[in-house]
């Protein structure tokens, strides 16, 4: 039996941070992932024939300096500086955003900015008090048309959910303290208020690795294998047990099927709750185990196009607000970075479908989704159909936890079960934890893990990250602060 001091299940961002932060401070560490090939979970970069594809989009931008710091420290010169642009498509025509209320009233024409304005002071009037779900809020800083025209369909097919079943905190967090008087306001390029302090939905630009947001975790790889850690690539977790000292026995399958069984002081996972659950089986409580059965998880597929000639729009990305189409977002991956695309004269784009895993855009074939995807991009004018000359189909399960109703007490019913049952047992990351973390609140989690490993004792508060509120150490807030990125939940 190989023995380790750390075990980490997962090399995406959170993994690997840990892993790489412990290396550092000279600490033995190995990571098993299941992936033979990539790194980096839902951020790592899928090349085909020489074109690269971002899973989901990643900008790299952080409140945290330390955050900030370590990509530097990683990858250097390899981080470009890309300004951000992102439209949505609506009714034929590209309008900014974030939403700029100058743009979208012009676009709009003249009756329908007045019925927009006429709603918008409706809302004011007559506000809902206090707004319950996302339409509520979202009709309240915008008025029903806007919301209407600009809000309701995307984020229906992005979750899959009513918008009156989605709670009013995601909104007011993801449009973080904008409004239509302060989308006006900042049309004319006048600071909201006042306020010094850049609203977070406005940032217009940020850093991305040439190569890829892949570029950054393969490099976190080499570095953690030269610090002499080691990454189980293509390995599976086949089961899990600890002894009565405490010290994980852990068997791991390589891709030939042979066992290998590591001892381990920490296991760190960043699997999916659901998954750590199962493999722990009946050593975990009853209650558990039915509160992980029940977390649900929303899944999604990317489309890369390959097309003859020079992108129609040079947008990172553009949000489509169309009901007439089945894809929701479509990326131009030569705007993150030109070195994602290996031939100049050619386009590259990735359409995004959400779906659930099983359902019927998941198991179509890959043709038929080549095909879908070059017909709704011709159908919306981003592209010819005639200039698509290539296609490639990525499939990310578990890419979005679900916060449905109920959800917050399940995490909290398997995170306490599993506290009080296993001792030296972390989770970490945006599944492992059933948390919608951003790429660098992720990375977070695993940095302060790894500290409290070093230090041998629970000295950060790994679960009040993302919390938009300060971290804590040892019950005092400390220096750094981050926004949270919620996602819908249904409201009760």
């Amino acid at each position: 039996m190989r023995e380790v001091e750390t075990l980490i299940i997962g090399a995406g961002p959170a993994g690997l941070t840990a892993a790489y932060t412990l290396a550092k401070a000279g600490r033995s560490v190995t990571v098993v992932e299941r992936d033979p090939v990539y790194v980096g979970g839902i951020s790592r970069t899928v090349v085909y024939k020489g074109y690269r594809f971002d899973i989901g989009g990643h900008r790299f931008f952080s409140k945290s300096a330390e955050i900030e710091a370590l990509w530097t420290e990683l990858l250097g010169d390899e981080l470009l500086q890309r300004p951000r642009s992102s439209r949505i498509y609506y009714n034929g025509k590209l309008f900014d955003y974030p939403l700029r209320a100058m743009d979208a009233l012009v676009k709009l024409g003249p009756i329908e900015a007045t019925r927009c304005v006429l709603s918008y002071a409706r809302a004011r009037i007559a506000p809902f008090r206090p707004a319950k779900n996302f339409e509520e809020w979202v009709v309240n800083n915008f008025g029903r048309r806007l919301f209407e025209i600009f809000f309701k369909t995307y984020t229906e097919k992005v979750w899959g959910m009513d918008c009156k079943e989605i709670s009013a905190d995601w909104a007011a967090q993801r449009i973080k303290g904008l409004n239509l008087y302060q989308a006006i306001v900042s049309s004319l390029g006048i600071k909201p208020g006042g306020k010094d302090e850049l609203i977070k939905t406005l940032i217009d630009s940020f850093r991305y690795p040439r190569l890829g947001p892949g570029e950054m975790w393969e490099r976190a790889r080499d570095r953690l294998i030269g610090l002499g850690g080691r990454v189980l690539q293509g390995h599976t977790i086949d089961a899990v047990a600890q002894d009565d000292a405490g010290r994980w026995q852990v068997a791991v399958a390589g891709p030939d099927g042979m066992i290998e069984m590591i001892a381990a002081r920490h296991l760190v996972s960043s699997g999916a709750m659901t998954d750590l659950v199962s493999l722990l089986g009946a050593r975990v409580p009853a209650l558990v185990r039915t509160a992980a059965n029940a977390l649900r998880y929303r899944d999604f597929l990317i489309v890369g196009l390959i097309a003859r000639g020079e992108e129609r729009f040079a947008d990172n990305w553009v949000y489509i607000h169309d009901p007439g189409v089945k894809v929701g977002r479509i990326q131009n991956f030569k705007s993150w970075s030109p070195a994602m695309v290996p031939d100049p004269t050619t386009a590259c784009y990735g359409l995004e479908y959400f779906c659930f895993e099983g359902d019927g855009l998941w198991s179509k074939p890959d043709a038929e989704l080549i095909e879908l995807a070059s017909r709704e991009i011709a159908c919306l004018g981003l592209a010819r159909a005639e200039d698509i000359i290539d296609g490639t189909v990525i499939r990310q399960k578990k890419a979005y936890p679900v916060y449905d109703e109920g959800y917050a007490s399940r995490v909290a019913t398997i995170r306490d079960g599993l506290t009080a049952r296993f001792q030296n047992l972390h989770l970490v990351g945006r599944n492992g934890m059933h948390k919608y973390n951003n790429q660098d609140h992720a990375m977070m989690t695993g940095l302060l893990t790894a500290r409290n490993i070093v230090a041998g004792r629970p000295t950060w508060d790994v679960w009040a990250v993302n919390q938009d509120a300060e971290y804590h150490e040892a019950g005092e807030a400390g220096a750094e602060t981050l926004d949270e990125r919620l996602v819908p939940r249904s409201v009760a």
